[in-house]
């Protein structure tokens, strides 16, 4: 309060209001907490500060928050204001980071993050349980795994024999979120000794599960031969002479043209449609060239010779 001294006294009054950021009450506010699936989790989080801090909660992923009430009604939010936020019937999908914000008016903004695990037994998925291909390729089979805590993986033959890097495997662990990973294992040049049964075993400290893929190999394309015995054969073989022998005698008729003639003891000699014993291209009543013209023909080369 400001006073003058006069006559009246006059006198002013003040007000001063001191503003405090925000900051969490650690004994107040939840750490990171564990959870079986199917169960409820509470998060808590307060702040002190002047004004009084608002609390907000959000996923770190984007996610959105899944509220359920007591009579089953589901609801999904992108935030949620209040200093407690309850989760029930919580499932593997809302694992991750909350962060829980505080505001009010004053900078900085403060944050903690909340990491909620939910625990549950190994579940394995399996695209594919047949699996086939030919001989001399390379075969990849694969699992899905999920669980948390995280598994222990693993890959066993039929025979007993665990699956290992070698020439023969390549074997493979991807993470693909918190609680997933994708086992996978490559046969190399598969062989008839490849096939058989590969179990995929995930295990952790909730339970363990297997599953099979059975590998087979494709066979190729194969040729059947049929056998000819030797009457088959000489038929075939004197019915294409007889056809060579037609097919000659049509061309030289066409053309006007005798062949060349090779007789016991006598030179080879040609001859064309300008000797005076030139015998007319007459084709046979059958469309054939008849065999008497070429008779004829020979024996009259012999007289002449």
């Amino acid at each position: 309060m400001c006073q003058i001294n006069t006559d009246p006294m006059k006198s002013q009054l003040g007000t001063l209001d001191v503003v405090v950021p925000p900051d969490f009450i650690p004994e107040e506010t939840s750490g990171d907490v564990m959870v079986p699936e199917g169960g409820i989790v509470k998060l808590t989080c307060r702040a002190k500060g002047h004004p009084i801090p608002h609390i907000q909660w959000r996923r770190e992923d984007g996610n959105e928050i899944i509220l359920r009430e007591p009579s089953g009604l589901k609801t999904r939010v992108a935030s949620y204001q209040g200093e407690v936020l309850r989760l029930a019937k919580i499932s593997r999908s809302e694992m991750g980071a909350y962060m829980c914000i505080a505001t009010n008016g004053v900078p900085p903004t403060v944050s903690k993050r909340i990491t909620v695990n939910v625990h549950f037994h190994p579940v394995i998925h399996v695209p594919n349980q047949l699996v086939g291909s030919p001989l001399g390729t390379d075969v990849p089979l694969e699992c899905h795994v999920e669980a948390f805590p995280k598994s222990i993986n693993y890959w066993i033959r039929d025979t007993g024999e665990m699956v290992v890097n070698s020439y023969k495997y390549d074997v493979q662990t991807i993470g693909k979120s918190q609680f997933e990973v994708k086992m996978t294992v490559i046969v190399r040049n598969l062989q008839k000794e490849d096939a058989g049964s590969y179990r995929c075993i995930a295990k952790n400290s909730l339970g363990e599960v297997e599953s099979n893929i059975r590998l087979y190999d494709i066979p190729g394309p194969t040729r059947t031969y049929i056998p000819l015995d030797e009457e088959d054969y000489n038929e075939q073989l004197g019915s294409a002479e007889r056809d060579q022998d037609e097919e000659l005698s049509n061309s030289v008729l066409e053309r006007g043209h005798l062949p060349t003639l090779t007789t016991s003891g006598a030179p080879r000699g040609s001859y064309d449609n300008t000797h005076e014993n030139h015998v007319p291209n007459d084709p046979a009543p059958n469309g054939s060239a008849a065999p008497f013209p070429r008779l004829f023909l020979l024996l009259l080369l012999l007289f002449r010779i």
